[in-house]
């Protein structure tokens, strides 16, 4: 750890990054060239990040300032209390910003025929509907509870969206509340009236509308809907787990626990009486800070449901646009014997996932194929990848698999999983107790008349079909001879518990890859002017490398840098970080390659990798970065990053305030649109790896020029 680094003053707070973040992607659902129903995503995107920040961020914060831990934040200088005084002050600021965008996209949306109604609004024939409708299809499905002598005060789940209110009988007055379940639907549309596009209304507002009906006896007096934010800092390595042997059942322990951890913040509807406010933030535990009253829904699935019920070519949606079939890979013959001839690239999700699926495929019905090995972060719900390695394991190859128990947010689909490929037969592993494994890496061997094979998948994103389709990644496979027996040598070692293994090619945290990183910027200090580091990747918050790319920018070399999310380095400080050039994009799809590249001509380093710049990446995973050694793919990546700095309608440039800035230019360059927009290529048909036929299209096998001005769709 650097001392004292915020005195530097060229650092600034991770918390309140991610904030500015958050009001980066604000800025998207404010865009005038994005798609109406496109901008809701964004509020909603919004929404979801806000709620983790809770729970994971202020939830942490807010266990230090209780323990009162003599600790401050080193890119900072703030304490606990004085980062969460200003947290608290900024995401009240945000909200207020939100509700503004919110209400503006919701009058444009009526205007073409989008219109959400409430309660009030809906006509008798309306309503008669939404009342059979709740009674048939709702209200079996809620649980209302009242608190009193016998009905202690409930403990209000999580995220979770809960219509309250206070009731009275006999002169009583009694808190009543209902828990709306996750498997309803957050819109009910309603029906048409031949005029409007949809005319809908919210989940939330209709059970609110309908809440006295589930009293009867209670007079009620007012209501309101809340979402409770809880803490969920708690891990699998807590003493509290200390007695339970078994892995998947002290992981489903973790998830029941943080169900009933302290609250951190409450959300509310923009209506509730001061008795219910006051009643409420008592029993929660809460001050008054720490409650938001907002007019956006509290159900964050919103705008991502509404969209749904649109067919996707409507204007008011981005384009559809499919992934392509990589023109690398021929799909009439096998894929194995390709790849060991060259190596491919798939950049998602312009190019298709389809051909790491039809690779894992053929190998489980490949009789040459002796093992099978890979690491699993996050899957698809639905993944066809852990049906064709249950497939392999009962066609009797090895198949390793090292699933992370402890990938926040997807701990229950990892379980289920996990039982899943070990009762087919497959060898599953948990990681280690302190560190999460998170490289995205696949090993297939092959022994063929007594010569083994093998080929290597390494990727910057998860092996996940969803996922492909949304985020922006790289997946790089090779049968390069030194690669290969790194990977082999990794998952050698992931099985033996040893962490500190030595490679020759792969940089693997947490012990090599640290200190390699720092080693490059070292080399590229000995250049000085003549110096080029170019990153791109999620967040950078590591203060080891932070200060060490500082020292680079001292020296004289120049440093770009693509970091879409948290960014604790500022640039363009004079005499620290000049020659640091940061920015950053948020569109369409999300930025989550990692990418890191120093040098340049023969002496250029190329690597892809599953780490960003953060501490938890680089000390506390398990994280691998390959080398590129292909020439030509090389060349497409150098092509891709100066796309990416090219960009000026969905790049913000970061200023020396710490805060994103539009970029002025006489050109409009959308890099992602771009990326869809170059597709060519033969077109033929293959038998895809779920039966169906398919069309191969090939991509990204042109380059960037920065001359060529971007084409709109």
């Amino acid at each position: 750890m650097i001392k004292d680094l915020y005195k530097e003053g060229y650092t600034q707070n991770r918390e309140l990054s991610w904030l500015g973040f958050d009001d980066r992607v604000l800025q998207e659902a404010n865009a005038p060239e994005v798609p109406l129903l496109e901008r809701l995503k964004f509020i909603s995107i919004y929404a979801s990040n806000l709620n983790e920040f809770f729970m994971i961020r202020v939830g942490s914060l807010t266990q230090v300032k209780q323990i009162k831990i003599d600790q401050i934040d080193n890119k900072s200088g703030l304490t606990a209390a004085e980062q969460l005084k200003l947290i608290y002050k900024a995401v009240g600021t945000s909200i207020r910003k939100r509700d503004h965008i919110y209400q503006k996209v919701l009058k444009e949306a009526a205007k073409k025929g989008i219109i959400c109604l409430s309660l009030n609004d809906c006509s008798k024939r309306e309503l008669k509907h939404l009342n059979k409708y709740f009674d048939a299809k709702i209200k079996p499905l809620l649980s209302p509870q009242i608190v009193d002598l016998y009905h202690p005060f409930p403990n209000l789940r999580n995220g979770a969206v809960e219509v309250a209110g206070m009731a009275m009988k006999k002169g009583q007055t009694v808190f009543a509340v209902v828990t709306i379940p996750s498997t309803l639907s957050s819109v009910i549309a309603l029906p048409s009236d031949g005029k409007a596009k949809i005319r809908y209304v919210h989940m939330e507002d209709l059970i609110q509308y309908a809440f006295p009906r589930l009293f009867p006896g209670f007079k009620i007096k007012d209501t309101a809907k809340i979402v409770v934010m809880r803490n969920e800092d708690v891990n699998a390595d807590d003493d509290a787990f200390d007695d339970i042997v078994d892995y998947r059942k002290k992981m489903r322990k973790v998830l029941n626990q943080r169900q009933h951890l302290s609250p951190v913040a409450l959300f509310a509807s923009a209506h509730m009486s001061s008795e219910m406010k006051k009643y409420l933030l008592q029993h929660l535990g809460l001050e008054a800070k720490q409650m938001y009253v907002t007019s956006y829904p509290l159900d964050a699935r919103f705008g991502f449901e509404l969209p749904e019920m649109f067919d996707e070519a409507d204007e008011d949606l981005f384009p559809p646009y499919a992934p392509k079939l990589s023109a690398s890979l021929n799909y009439h013959q096998k894929l194995f014997p390709q790849i060991c001839r060259h190596d491919v690239l798939l950049s998602y999700p312009y190019e298709s996932m389809e051909p790491l699926l039809l690779l894992v495929k053929e190998a489980a019905d490949d009789p040459s194929v002796v093992s099978i090995k890979i690491t699993i972060y996050r899957l698809a719900k639905q993944a066809k990848l852990v049906e064709y390695l249950c497939r392999a394991a009962e066609n009797g190859k090895e198949v390793v698999t090292l699933i992370e128990l402890k990938a926040r947010f997807d701990e229950q689909v990892n379980i289920d999983y996990s039982q899943r490929l070990e009762e087919a037969g497959c060898t599953v592993l948990y990681g280690f107790s302190e560190y999460k494994v998170h490289s995205k890496i696949l090993l297939i061997t092959r022994s063929v008349k007594n010569r083994i094979q093998q080929v290597a998948q390494i990727a910057t994103g998860n092996f996940n079909e969803k996922t492909a389709k949304q985020y922006t990644d790289l997946a790089y496979f090779t049968a390069d001879s030194g690669i290969v027996k790194d990977a082999e040598a990794f998952f050698r070692n992931m099985m033996v518990g040893k962490l500190d293994g030595h490679y020759r090619h792969l940089l693997v945290a947490p012990v090599s890859l640290k200190s390699s990183l720092l080693q490059m910027i070292d080399r590229e200090i000995a250049k000085k002017e003549k110096g080029r580091i170019l990153i791109k990747i999620n967040s950078i918050t590591d203060e080891e490398l932070i200060a060490k790319l500082s020292q680079a920018s001292q020296a004289g070399v120049q440093i770009q840098m693509i970091v879409r999310g948290i960014c604790c380095l500022i640039p363009q400080i004079k005499g620290k970080t000049e020659n640091i050039e940061i920015r950053s994009i948020v569109g369409r799809y999300l930025e989550h390659s990692r990418i890191y590249l120093f040098g340049t001509a023969r002496s250029e380093k190329m690597y892809i990798s599953s780490a960003d710049f953060m501490t938890r990446n680089t000390e506390k995973r398990v994280e691998i970065a390959c080398p590129i050694m292909d020439t030509e793919i090389r060349r497409r990546i150098d092509s891709y990053l100066q796309l990416c700095l090219e960009d000026t309608v969905k790049a913000r440039r970061v200023g020396k305030d710490g805060k994103y800035h539009r970029i002025a230019s006489d050109q409009s360059i959308d890099s992602q649109d771009w990326m869809m927009q170059e597709t060519k290529g033969s077109h033929q048909h293959l038998q895809a790896s779920d039966g169906r036929q398919a069309k191969v299209i090939g991509v990204f096998h042109t380059t960037y020029s920065p001359k060529k001005k971007n084409k709109k769709a």
